[in-house]
């Protein structure tokens, strides 16, 4: 009998951990994204360790708070009452509303260097950007994307111990997938405008999770995943019509 339950206890932690793990790598993709763009401001020699440095500090971030869970749900406790829309704000929602607020302000501000034909200016000055300063930007979108993060573990999972491994194996993962993700995101403009658009979404969603307003996750990060899937179409179209062109070129 004890046997069967510590097997049956054995399965459902499994479970548990698989399941919390790939919802953590699904909740860490914005934030591979973000570092990717922050990181490519700094010199190809400083980035591999910008990035290590960003995943290695959101992983340290998720874990002090699963081990200050008692702190963590006390921020959903009100704090201030706006009166005039009626409306009670936590320090979750605070830290969700200032992470939003940065994130649109970054997103747009990086949107317009890309379309107003800043970037080749963004680049050579990518020389001088404070790694310090990149770190920074990347400590504190970390803690909002953590607390999201914690939240979401403590909601699908009981035992701290399967929320540290499931968040461990993730930013392994991520870890492993940083390099490749980020080569891809420089290498491709029409993707590195899409990256930015989701991190305006994200933005977007993150305000509205502060100001009260629930707003499904799945249907945002389905909305990610369809325009990813069309812009991967488009670019296998222009690769295959510049091929042709090539093709026709050389034939004639």
């Amino acid at each position: 009998m004890g046997l069967a339950m510590g097997t049956i206890l054995s399965v459902d932690a499994l479970l548990g951990l698989a399941t919390l793990t790939l919802m953590e790598i699904v909740l860490g993709i914005d934030n591979i994204v973000f570092i990717a763009i922050l990181v490519a401001k700094l010199p190809a020699a400083q980035q591999p360790l910008a990035r290590r440095l960003g995943l290695a500090l959101a992983l340290g971030i998720r874990i002090l708070l699963l081990l200050t869970i008692s702190w963590v749900m006390g921020l959903t406790r009100p704090l201030v009452r706006l009166g005039i829309w009626d409306l009670e704000l936590s320090g979750r929602s605070l830290i969700l509303l200032g992470g939003g607020l940065f994130l649109i302000v970054k997103a747009v501000r990086e949107i317009y260097e890309k379309v107003e034909g800043e970037e080749h200016h963004a680049e050579s000055g990518a020389g001088r950007a404070s790694f310090g300063l990149i770190l920074t930007q990347i400590l504190l979108l970390d803690i909002v994307f953590s607390l999201d993060s914690v939240i979401t573990a403590v909601g699908m999972a009981n035992q701290i111990p399967i929320m540290i491994a499931a968040m461990v194996i993730a930013m392994l993962v991520m870890l492993v997938s940083a390099g490749s993700v980020s080569a891809f995101v420089d290498r491709h403009p029409s993707i590195k405008i899409l990256a930015l658009s989701f991190l305006l979404l994200i933005g977007v969603m993150l305000v509205a999770e502060g100001m009260g307003t629930h707003m499904s996750k799945g249907y945002v990060y389905f909305a990610m995943a369809f325009s990813l899937l069309v812009e991967m179409l488009n670019m296998r179209y222009r690769r295959r019509r510049t091929a042709r062109r090539i093709a026709g070129g050389a034939g004639g």
